[in-house]
């Protein structure tokens, strides 16, 4: 450790990639100096947030080899000695992959599910020199988009509201980056997965297009139709540079193969581009993409918003899908607030999948045996966290035969109407890209009935979409406000450089006050 330095002189409130890449290059510290002012900052907030669930002991290890590298003057990327964290759903050699579920946890009375190796995700950071700190918290199965609090390592508080919903189910990645427990982290969204933590603890986070990121080695929903791996970020240009560490074909994952030549040329983050709101057109939310009306808390919110944009020379157009009848798509599920799981009938045939990948770790010879070691709290049954797909009959036919790829006709159907309608409405109006409050009004308690209100969630993951949040200011009672630009297949680059643009003229992301370990013993 340098002599001049003492680890807990190191700034980490808010550091950016760009800052500890500068300290590391300079010599102000080392990765490892800067791991272990990490892994104190988490000793003293993890106890009361709850973000990380499995510590990687491995961690300072991983820093003094890349402290090694940087001596010996070999070459490294933007990532390398970075601290981060990961969702638990995806897999990381030597830990379990619990999805939240005390049945799929031994330290819990259920069974491990231990991979073998990385996910093709996890491998690709690793790969970026990352310093991965740990393993975070999700609720059971992923299956909620607004907290983690049946997690059977307990509830994750959110880093800027602690009694309101921390979003989900990447409660805990959100959170520990909110904290400043890590720089950044991987996210992985099904139905709002990134999209609503990020927003619910104001937060930059994106939800790639499908396909764009491979998702092998992360435990499903709809692996083979809306699951998607992307980052949770304090700021716009580290999102960025998680998606040049990301994105991309991967021979393990076949359906990446439909994002070749979709990357920009130098990467995500060196196609941020200044002044991009300059010029664009951006359609604003209304009842012809969904009708749910925005509250009016949200409504002055937003209009502040897009007075920001229009002063940045953005022209704004209400309600481009009025009359086009894309609000009309939508099926919710009885039960829950405008949720459409279409898509997830798969989920028997990809958890198949995934658990066949698991090789050693996978206790499970059949299908049958995994669902007779859960059946004590059967996620399909009523009151079970997945209850809401039994009316699905293509569900239904895939749990008889989880080994044979379901046809999926009813998703792929409202997939192309979802993606036709869209690209025939951004033509007409010559969009850029759509910007909408990501939450229809503020969030509710932590504790109780109501979930998040969002507005982007089934359209966007149905029809493969990417979208992109961006922390645009508080409501009163102080929880975050942030809008989600979203755009068409493939347009990540131009999406990142509009919301740098607006992170760079507004800095609305503010550090929250936080509660440490010290505080709630007193």
């Amino acid at each position: 450790m340098n002599q001049h330095v003492t680890t807990t002189s190191i700034d980490l409130v808010e550091m950016t990639v760009e800052q500890a890449a500068a300290g590391l290059a300079s010599g102000a510290f080392t990765a490892e100096e800067l791991t272990i002012a990490f892994l104190e900052r988490i000793k003293s907030y993890n106890p009361t947030y709850n973000a990380i669930i499995f510590p990687n002991p491995e961690a300072l290890d991983d820093a003094c080899e890349i402290d090694r590298k940087r001596a010996a003057g070999e070459p490294l990327g933007p990532l390398a000695g970075i601290p981060i964290v990961v969702k638990d759903t995806m897999d990381m050699a030597g830990f379990p992959t619990t999805s939240g579920w005390r049945l799929l946890y031994s330290g819990t009375g259920g069974t491990d599910l231990m991979p073998d190796r990385d996910s093709p995700v996890v491998a690709r950071m690793r790969a970026a020199g990352c310093i991965i700190l740990g393993k975070t918290n999700v609720p059971v199965l992923s299956a909620t988009g607004s907290h983690a609090n049946d997690s059977w390592a307990g509830p994750t508080l959110n880093s800027a509201a602690p009694d309101r919903m921390p979003g989900g189910s990447s409660a805990g990645t959100a959170t520990a980056v909110g904290t400043s427990m890590a720089i950044l982290g991987l996210a992985e969204e099904t139905g709002g997965s990134i999209q609503n933590p990020a927003s619910a603890q104001g937060l930059v986070g994106l939800k790639p297009t499908f396909a764009l990121v491979p998702n092998a080695g992360v435990m499903p929903l709809a692996g083979s139709t809306r699951d998607v791996v992307g980052p949770i970020a304090r700021c716009v240009r580290d999102a960025a540079l998680v998606m040049d560490a990301i994105a991309g074909y991967c021979v393990e994952d076949p359906k990446t193969v439909a994002g070749i030549g979709k990357r920009p040329i130098g990467g995500y983050a060196a196609a941020i581009t200044p002044h991009a709101m300059r010029g664009a057109k951006l359609g604003l939310y209304g009842a012809g993409w969904r009708d749910r009306p925005l509250s009016e808390t949200t409504q002055t919110l937003y209009a502040r918003a897009q007075e920001e944009m229009t002063s940045l020379g953005a022209t704004m157009v209400s309600d481009p899908f009025k009359g086009s009848g894309f609000a009309e798509l939508g099926q919710p599920v009885p039960s829950l607030d405008h949720y459409d799981a279409r898509g997830m009938e798969c989920v028997p045939y990809d958890m198949m999948l995934y658990l066949n990948r698991l090789g050693a770790g996978n206790p499970f010879a059949t299908y049958e045996d995994f669902a007779k070691a859960i059946s004590a709290e059967d996620p399909f049954a009523a009151g079970g966290v997945l209850a809401f797909m039994n009316h699905m009959p293509e569900l239904l036919e895939c749990m008889a035969d989880p080994e044979t790829p379901p046809s999926m006709a009813a998703f792929l159907t409202v997939r192309e109407r979802y993606l036709a309608i869209f690209e025939s409405v951004m033509a007409e109006y010559q969009l850029d890209a759509l910007v909408f409050p990501q939450m229809r009004d503020p969030l509710p308690p932590r504790v109780g009935e109501e979930d998040i209100h969002e507005t982007t969630v089934c359209e966007i993951n149905i029809a493969g979409l990417p979208a992109l949040t961006i922390p645009a200011g508080h409501y009163e009672g102080g929880s975050p406000f942030n809008l989600v630009f979203v755009g068409p297949l493939w347009s990540e680059g131009r999406l990142l450089s509009l919301a740098a643009d607006y992170e760079q003229a507004t800095h609305h992301r503010k550090a929250p006050d936080l509660i440490s370990a010290g505080d709630n013993e007193a």
